[in-house]
């Protein structure tokens, strides 16, 4: 049976299992929209492209699964770069379908060509370096090799996005409906097996360290591996840091925590690895310039470490590893367990370590000096809200921070909840359209999430109009602005090291009342505890569209370093 191209995607599209497409139609692409019209793959409008790159992550980093997005040639698809390099950074499998000038015009000057032929942009050199796999589809011979290619780079190890671009004409060509037989689409890539011997080396290491520490990193997270690490640390008794991106990788409030190791946290797992731990076990963990400390030299030294990751190219990036094992974190963990929790010598390790903890634990909680209470006091509204957003949603939230900051430390994240920091390139604008497709997936599972977007008020002016994305299909989300007037980070920046020479960092914000009102959503100002306890308390923050705003003195800079 013969079908049109833009049927092909469509029905592609279905066979990947994409439920949503976030996009803009334009002139090049209205074949395959028409397409869209009445099938299984619901489009979702959006107000700008960026923003629909970014649900688009969103939508795979809570799914785990292909998500996909659309936009027309020209300032379509460029529109769409930085949502791709976040994904890309991310390595999250979204596919990009764009459209593209007609064949027979390419070269010619055509209207938002981007073909690359006589001078026009050439858009597969601005994808190349953002995507694992992209196409310009000029004939439809070849089409079935394309979407093999592109599905495999989906599903590999090392997934990402995949670019799409479809020329006008092309989409209206007829193919055989076959093509689609030819594809194999796995379900998840081939699992990577544990290695006996290091594990059993790595065994040896544990029962011989005097004080180990276990620092997770997402690669845990995403190996379903939570349960294995919260096992191997209370049986064992191994305190857990965690990377920023693995925040509740095990409960945070449990007395084997450390927290969050980084450069913005507050110190408390770093103090600890550097006078206490002999031996470092990073799961998963990049150890990337935020965790790391900027590879400060005192965490490590004079420590054994040890590696597991199912990214053979982590192992001994930064450093070299006592014992690296490369395999699926979960079916190592399993394997580790079972060698140590069958061997006496390691039964009463967790007690013995469990004194050393509590004691540093004691040490820590001695009362700040003037100066310290005075830093904290002035983030104390930042510091209650995480404190009420844990009590209130101990469970099953999702949090997307653009922030990070306060967070980092103030946020004790539970392991029910879903706490998804900006850390793929780090870009402005990205919690409210991130935060949105998420919502997006969690729906089609008829699954309650209460979501937070939490941003400050620089990023929500780069992207507050895709807000009118989640009223126009009333997805509930609960929009938390940091309204200090300014760029903070760059403020604090020219505070510290460039002597209060404040340039372009300070602007006028709108009155948040009365965008909200505009936008027919729930506003609140935040400007006490008091504030805070009625939002917690009174608040419809589960089924509704509220934007909260936190005020903050634009002249309160954490005491970090962020710049070399």
């Amino acid at each position: 049976m013969k079908i049109s191209v833009s049927e092909l995607i469509v029905r592609y599209l279905e066979r990947l299992g994409v439920d949503v497409i976030f996009g803009m139609p334009g002139a090049h692409v209205l074949p395959i929209y028409d397409q869209l019209h009445g099938s299984k793959v619901k489009s979702v409008l959006v107000k700008h492209e960026q923003g629909a790159a970014f649900m688009a992550g969103g939508y795979a980093r809570v799914s785990h699964q292909v998500s996909a997005c659309i936009a027309t040639a020209g300032p379509g698809a460029t529109n769409l770069l930085t949502g791709i390099a976040n994904a890309y950074a991310e390595r999250l499998p979204v596919l990009v379908i764009t459209g593209e000038t007609s064949t027979y015009i390419f070269g010619k000057g055509g209207l938002q060509e981007s073909s690359g032929e006589g001078g026009a942009i050439d858009q597969g050199s601005l994808f190349s370096g953002i995507t694992r796999y992209h196409k310009l589809i000029e004939r439809t011979d070849y089409l079935g090799q394309v979407l093999n290619q592109a599905t495999r780079a989906l599903f590999s190890r090392d997934a990402g996005p995949v670019l799409l671009s479809i020329p006008y004409n092309v989409q209206k060509e007829l193919v055989d409906a076959s093509v689609l037989d030819q594809l194999h689409i796995p379900r998840q890539g081939e699992p990577v097996p544990a290695q006996s011997g290091p594990v059993a080396e790595l065994a040896r290491l544990i029962e011989a360290a005097r004080d180990p520490v276990i620092v997770a990193g997402y690669g845990a997270i995403k190996a379903g591996a939570r349960g294995k690490v919260a096992r191997l640390s209370e049986s064992l008794g191994i305190p857990v840091a965690s990377s920023l991106k693995a925040k509740g990788v095990v409960s945070e409030g449990s007395q084997w925590s450390l927290g969050c190791l980084g450069v913005t946290s507050n110190g408390d797992a770093y103090r600890y690895i550097v006078e206490h731990a002999d031996l470092v076990i990073f799961l998963g963990a990049g150890f990337n310039e935020r965790t790391s400390y900027l590879w400060d030299s005192k965490l490590l030294a004079g420590k054994k470490i040890a590696q597991v990751d199912r990214d053979a190219a982590q192992l001994n990036k930064v450093f070299k590893a006592d014992v690296a094992i490369h395999g699926d974190i979960r079916a190592v963990l399993t394997e580790l367990l079972a060698l140590l929790e069958s061997d006496p010598a390691s039964h009463g390790l967790a007690s013995q370590r469990q004194e050393k903890l509590l004691g540093h634990r004691h040490a820590a909680a001695r009362p700040e000096d003037a100066e310290t209470a005075g830093k904290r006091a002035q983030f104390r509204l930042m510091e209650a809200f995480f404190a009420g957003l844990a009590a209130r949603f101990p469970e099953d939230a999702m949090i997307f921070d653009d922030n990070i900051v306060f967070a980092q430390s103030f946020f004790d994240v539970s392991h029910t909840n879903h706490y998804f920091p900006n850390s793929g390139i780090s870009s402005l604008g990205h919690a409210i359209p991130a935060a949105i497709g998420a919502r997006f997936f969690t729906q089609t599972q008829e699954k309650d999430s209460p979501t937070f977007a939490i941003l400050g008020d620089g990023g929500f002016q780069m992207c507050c109009m895709e807000i009118m994305t989640a009223v126009n299909y009333q997805i509930p989300l609960n929009i938390v602005v940091i309204n200090n007037a300014s760029m903070g980070l760059i403020r604090k920046n020219q505070f510290q090291l460039y002597g209060e020479r404040y340039i372009d960092c300070d602007f006028v914000n709108p009155d948040f009342r009365l965008l909200a009102q505009s936008f027919g959503i729930n506003h609140r100002k935040i400007e006490s505890e008091a504030d805070l306890d009625d939002l917690f308390a009174h608040a419809d923050l589960e089924g509704s569209i509220n934007l909260i705003e936190i005020m903050l003195d634009k002249n309160a800079f954490p005491t970090y370093l962020s710049a070399r």
